[in-house]
C-alpha cells in the first residue's frame, strides 16, 4: 500500500522540528490552519506571515505569583517577635514541584488536552491540518489545535491581563487573550515553539499544572485539589486526577464547587480516563474502578482554602484584609499604587503590620460575645483601637466570621469590615449618635466659648432656618421644625461641661444654634472624620446628635488625636516589610499633624473626662489612667457607641443594627455590650501601654467668651429686660412666683445670677407674684429665738420684732418662744409685722 505524501510529512515532523527549521516550518503549518480563512475573510498572506515574523521568539514562563505572608506583633513591645496570621495570594494558588504532582495529573493533563505533547516541539503538526478541515467546514477558528505548551502561552497572557489593575484595561488584555482569532493563535504557536526551546517538557507540563484555572479563584493543581478534595496534588486518586483535569477547559462549568456541575465533570473525566487507558498510562483494572466512580457529593469534598484571609488565623481575618486592600499605600512596594498592588500579587512579601496579638484576643473574645446568627435581628459589632502618637492599628475585631468565598459563608459570617469605609472592606458605616457632639464642642470652644458657660435646655424643637450654614455641600439649606428629645431628664439651664457629660440633646441643639454647621463639619474634618460612603459630611442641625454615618476606625483615630493634644495621626498598618530576597522595607510612616489647637484639645478632653467619671460612659471606664470618651445612641436605640482614649490607647466600640432598626435597648444586654467590650479593652491597654495625665486647659476655654447673668432681684420687669437685652441676652418670661418680693418685681432668673452665660443665649425672669405664708406653731414645742426666726425667714417673712419677757415662777425655760403673733396657721403677708416673745432671764 502506498504511503500518502502528506502522512509521510505528519509522521516524520518530529524530526524535521528537531533539525533547527522549526521557524519556517511553522510559518507553513499556520498557512495550512488558516489559508481557508484567508479567502473568507480578505487577508492577505503577506500580512499574515508578517505578523507571524513580528512576534518575539519565546516567552518567558516567569514565576507565578507567589504567597505573601502577614504578621503581628506578639505584645505591645515588638522585642517579643511577631506570629504569622495568613499567607496571601492574590489568586488561590499553591504552586507546586514536580515530586509533590501525583503522576495521575500529569498523564491525565497529557491524555486529556495533548495526547502527543512528548511528540511535537509546541505545535502538533496532526491538530493542526485536523483544525484546519474543521475551520473549512465551519467558516471560521472553530478549533486552533492547541497544545498543552500553547495553552500555557494563553494562560500566561491570562494572568498578566488579571495583574493588571485598570479595569478597562485588565478587561481589554483578558479579551485579547482569550479571543477566537488568527492573530492570538499566530501568537500561542510561536511562542509555543520558543517555549519548547527553552524550557523541558517536564517544566512545561509542571507549569499547565501550576498555571490553569480551576474555578473561581483557585488556580493551579494543588489548591484545586485541596478544594475539592480536602487533599494534596501529589494525594489525589486516579479519578479525582481526571476530574481535576475535566475542569480546565470550562472552568466554571465543571468545576466541582456546586452539585448542578457534578454530571458535566463527569462526563468529561470519563472522557480522559479513556483516553488515559488508550495511553497506556492506566491498567484496565486502575480504568475500572475510576470509571465506576460516581462524581457526588460523597466523592468531594469541599475544603476551606489554606490562603488568603479567609484561613488567616481567627482571630485577626478582617485585619488580614485591611491590610490587603492597604497594599497600593504601602511606598515601599513601588512608586505608584499600580506598581504597589501589580508587585504585590507578584508576591513574596512578608508584611510586619502593627497589630498588637495580646491585645486583639481580647476584642475579639469580648466582641464575639455578641451574637452574630441572632435572628430577631441582623446583629453586628466591632471593636478598634490605635495607639496615640502614631494611628498604628492595634486591633480590629468584628462578631462575625470572615468569609468572601464567591459562596458565602452563610449566617454570622461576611466578607464586609465594619471598622472601615467601603473602599477598604465595603462598609457604608453606621449613624454615629452622641458621639459626634465632641465636633460641636471642639467648634464651640474654638469660636472663642468655654466650658463652664452655660446654654438654654428647655427647648425641645427649633426652627432650622434660624441655623448658619456656610457650607455649599451638606444638604442645605435649611427649614421646618426639628424636633428632638433628651435620654433622660435634665435642668432647664447646664454648663457646656454638664451637657457633655449628661449628653444632654437639648442642650447641643442649642449649642449648635449658635454655631456655624459648617464649622461644625470642619473641626470633624480636622480630626480624619469623613463618611464611610465617601460623601460629604452632612450640615444639617440635627447632624450634631449624629446623622453622619461614619466607621469605627475613624472615630478611634479622631479621638487619638484630642488625646494627643490636637495631633492627628491617620490610621496606619504596616510597620516594615521584607520582600523575597529578604531585603527589609521601610513601613508606613505616620503621617501625623498638628490639626486642633492645643489648649481647645485639652478643654475637650476635659468635658470628656467627665463623661467618663460619673457620666453617660462611667461603666466604660476600668480605672488605673485617666480617660476621655463619649457615649453615642442613636434615635430609637438603633446603634450604641462608645468611643474612648488614654493618652496611648483610644478604642471606638460600635454594637448595633447591620441593617434593620430593632431597638437595642429592647435586645437583652443590648445597651451593655458596647460597655463590657470596652472595659476589658482598655483594661488590658492599660496594663501594656500605661497612660498619663491630660494637660490642664487654659482658662479662657473654661470661661469663654461669655457674660455673667446680673442680680436682678427687686427690678421691675423692664428693668431686667434692658440690661440683660443690654448685655446681649434674649430676654423670656420664667415662671410667677409666690414670694415676698413685691408683686410684679423680678425675683429670679434661669440661669441662675452669677451663671456664665455666651452672648445670645435665653434668660427666662421669674416674677414675683407676692402673696402669703402660713405662720407658724411655735408654742407646740420648743423653739428658740434663731430657730424661730429661721424658720419664718425661710417661708418668706421680711417683717420680723423680737421681743422679751423676764423669766418667772412659771417662764423658766431661757431663750424659749412663749408668745406669737399672728397666731399659729394664720395666713400672713410676706411683708407683715410678725412679733415672737423669747424669755430671758432679765430684759432691757
Amino acid at each position: 500500500m502506498a504511503t500518502n505524501p502528506l502522512s509521510r510529512f505528519i509522521n516524520n515532523s518530529s524530526s524535521w522540528l528537531g533539525l533547527g527549521v522549526i521557524g519556517a516550518i511553522s510559518g507553513v503549518l499556520v498557512t495550512v490552519m488558516i489559508t481557508p480563512l484567508l479567502a473568507i475573510g480578505g487577508i492577505t498572506m503577506a500580512n499574515t506571515i508578517g505578523v507571524f515574523d513580528a512576534l518575539p521568539e519565546y516567552i518567558e514562563v516567569g514565576r507565578q505569583a507567589q504567597k505573601n505572608s502577614i504578621w503581628i506583633q506578639k505584645t505591645s513591645n515588638p522585642e517579643d517577635g511577631h506570629v504569622k496570621i495568613a499567607e496571601v495570594y492574590w489568586q488561590n494558588r499553591d504552586e507546586a514541584a514536580s515530586d509533590e504532582v501525583s503522576q495521575y495529573l500529569k498523564d491525565a493533563a497529557v491524555a486529556g488536552e495533548d495526547r502527543r505533547f512528548y511528540e511535537h516541539k509546541g505545535v502538533d503538526i496532526q491538530g493542526v491540518i485536523r483544525a484546519a478541515i474543521g475551520n473549512v467546514a465551519s467558516g471560521g477558528v472553530t478549533s486552533g489545535a492547541s497544545t498543552l505548551t500553547m495553552q500555557v502561552v494563553k494562560n500566561i497572557f491570562v494572568q498578566r491581563a488579571e495583574a493588571l489593575t485598570d479595569p478597562e484595561e485588565r478587561d481589554a488584555a483578558y479579551a485579547e487573550a482569550t479571543a477566537t482569532n488568527v492573530s492570538r493563535k499566530l501568537k500561542e504557536m510561536k511562542l509555543a515553539i520558543g517555549l519548547e526551546k527553552r524550557y523541558s517538557k517536564d517544566e512545561i507540563l509542571l507549569s499547565y499544572l501550576n498555571i490553569s484555572g480551576f474555578g473561581g479563584n483557585t488556580y493551579g493543581v494543588e489548591s484545586a485539589a485541596h478544594l475539592y478534595f480536602g487533599k494534596s496534588a501529589a494525594e489525589v486518586t486516579l479519578a479525582e486526577a481526571a476530574s481535576l483535569i475535566a475542569i480546565v477547559q470550562y472552568p466554571e462549568l465543571r468545576n466541582l464547587s456546586k452539585p448542578e456541575n457534578y454530571e458535566a465533570n463527569q462526563a468529561r473525566r470519563d472522557v480522559i480516563l479513556r483516553a488515559m487507558l488508550e495511553e497506556g498510562y492506566v491498567t484496565q483494572a486502575e480504568f475500572n474502578e475510576a470509571i465506576n466512580t460516581p462524581v457526588n457529593d460523597e466523592y468531594v469534598t469541599l475544603t476551606e482554602p489554606t490562603s488568603g484571609c479567609i484561613a488567616a488565623n481567627k482571630y485577626t481575618r478582617y485585619f488580614c484584609d485591611y491590610v490587603v486592600r492597604n497594599v497600593q499605600n504601602f511606598e515601599a512596594l513601588g512608586a505608584t499604587p499600580d506598581q504597589r498592588i501589580e508587585n504585590w500579587r507578584v508576591g513574596g512579601y512578608s508584611l510586619y503590620t502593627t497589630m498588637n496579638y495580646s491585645l486583639q484576643k481580647v476584642a475579639q473574645t469580648q466582641v464575639w460575645k455578641v451574637p452574630a446568627k441572632e435572628t430577631r435581628l441582623s446583629l453586628g459589632s466591632v471593636s478598634d483601637s490605635i495607639e496615640v502618637g502614631t494611628g498604628r492599628v492595634l486591633t480590629m475585631a468584628q462578631n462575625t466570621i470572615f468569609n468572601d468565598s464567591l459562596e458565602g459563608g452563610g449566617a454570622g459570617t461576611s466578607a464586609v469590615n465594619f471598622s472601615t469605609d467601603r473602599d477598604y472592606g465595603g462598609s457604608g458605616g453606621f449613624n454615629t449618635g452622641s458621639t459626634y457632639k465632641v465636633f460641636a464642642l471642639i467648634a464651640w470652644l474654638q469660636a472663642g466659648h468655654g466650658l463652664n458657660e452655660v446654654v438654654d435646655a428647655s427647648e425641645f424643637e427649633k426652627n432650622q432656618a434660624a441655623f448658619v450654614d456656610t457650607c455649599t455641600d451638606g444638604g442645605g439649606p435649611w427649614g421646618g421644625t426639628w424636633k428632638f428629645k433628651n435620654d433622660s431628664k435634665a435642668a432647664p439651664a447646664v454648663t457646656v461641661s454638664q451637657a457633655v457629660s449628661a449628653s444632654i440633646n437639648s442642650a447641643f441643639a442649642s449649642i449648635g444654634e449658635q454655631l456655624d454647621q459648617c464649622a461644625i463639619r470642619a473641626a470633624a474634618e480636622s480630626l480624619g472624620v469623613h463618611r464611610a460612603d465617601g460623601a460629604p459630611l452632612k450640615t444639617n442641625p440635627a447632624a450634631v446628635l449624629g446623622t453622619n454615618e461614619l466607621a469605627p476606625l475613624t472615630l478611634a483615630a479622631a479621638w487619638a488625636g484630642i488625646a494627643n493634644g490636637g495631633i492627628y495621626c491617620a490610621p496606619i498598618v504596616l510597620d516594615y516589610a521584607t520582600n523575597g530576597a529578604g531585603e527589609k522595607l521601610d513601613g508606613q510612616t505616620p503621617q501625623c499633624a498638628q490639626t486642633l489647637d492645643p489648649g481647645v484639645a485639652a478643654a475637650a478632653a476635659k468635658a470628656m473626662a467627665g463623661v467618663m467619671n460619673g457620666g453617660t460612659g462611667n461603666a466604660s471606664n476600668p480605672g488605673g489612667q485617666p480617660i476621655i470618651g463619649k457615649t453615642g445612641t442613636a434615635d430609637s436605640s438603633v446603634q450604641t457607641w462608645i468611643v474612648v482614649s488614654t493618652r496611648k490607647v483610644a478604642t471606638a466600640t460600635w454594637v448595633g443594627n447591620i441593617v434593620g432598626k430593632y431597638p437595642m435597648r429592647s435586645y437583652p444586654n443590648g445597651a451593655s455590650f458596647r460597655h463590657q467590650i470596652t472595659r476589658a479593652v482598655m483594661g488590658e491597654a492599660n496594663a501594656q501601654y500605661g497612660g498619663g495625665s491630660f494637660p490642664t486647659p487654659p482658662s479662657r476655654f473654661l470661661s469663654g467668651g461669655g457674660v455673667k447673668v446680673p442680680a436682678l432681684r427687686g427690678l421691675t420687669i423692664e428693668e431686667a429686660t434692658a440690661l440683660l437685652e443690654g448685655l446681649g441676652f434674649e430676654v423670656t418670661a420664667g415662671r410667677q412666683v409666690d414670694s415676698p418680693v413685691p408683686a410684679g418685681s423680678i425675683l429670679s432668673s434661669t440661669p441662675a445670677e452669677g451663671s456664665t452665660l455666651a452672648k445670645g443665649q435665653k434668660v427666662a425672669l421669674n416674677v414675683s407674684v407676692g402673696g402669703k405664708f402660713t405662720m407658724p406653731n411655735f408654742l407646740a414645742a420648743y423653739y428658740s429665738e434663731s430657730t424661730a426666726r429661721a424658720t419664718l425667714l425661710n417661708r418668706g417673712a421680711t417683717n420680723i420684732t423680737t421681743l422679751c419677757t423676764p423669766t418667772t415662777p412659771t417662764l423658766t425655760q431661757v431663750g424659749r418662744v412663749v408668745a406669737q403673733t399672728p397666731a399659729a396657721e394664720k395666713s400672713v403677708g410676706y411683708n407683715d409685722p410678725v412679733t415672737i416673745t423669747v424669755v430671758r432671764s432679765t430684759c432691757p
